[in-house]
């Protein structure tokens, strides 16, 4: 990705970023979408899905809202970790007002991606989905272990 990080002469603004996570199951696809984040400002601020978030189109997590929270807060390339009230960041983008939006390319088509694109002002940025990198997959291999293994 391509960094948009000051340059020695340039104004002193901060540009922060936001993107957002379930983080249900921590990943490498997970690590690769904040640096990336990281990569683009100097400052990631990350939005971890509540339980209630989550379940607006997934099953349940398996993992804590407290647990996942405090997880993705001790990430390294992690500035800040909030809570993600809705599945849809645009509470929190408004709230934030990031410079930079980063969002996943699984979810185009998503109709709140057409009402955040009316509202946010900033630059949204796509990132690349890797499917065979996502908790969902993780989840299906553990089953089919544990059922080949009975």
């Amino acid at each position: 990705m391509k960094s948009t990080k000051k340059k020695s002469g340039e104004k002193n603004k901060t540009t922060i970023v936001y993107a957002y996570v379930c983080g249900d199951i921590i990943h490498e696809g997970h690590l690769l979408q904040l640096e990336n984040g990281k990569a683009l400002g100097d400052k990631l601020i990350v939005g971890v899905l509540t339980d209630e978030a989550v379940m607006e189109k997934k099953p349940r997590p398996i993992v804590s809202f407290r647990e996942r929270l405090r997880l993705i807060q001790s990430l390294k390339c992690v500035d800040c970790a909030v809570p993600q009230e809705n599945y849809s960041p645009l509470n929190n983008l408004i709230a934030l007002q990031p410079d930079i939006h980063m969002e996943s390319a699984s979810h185009l088509g998503n109709k709140y991606l057409d009402d955040l694109k009316k509202v946010f002002k900033g630059r949204i940025v796509m990132t690349p989905y890797y499917p065979e990198q996502s908790s969902t997959a993780i989840k299906d291999k553990i089953k089919k272990h544990h059922k080949n293994n009975k």
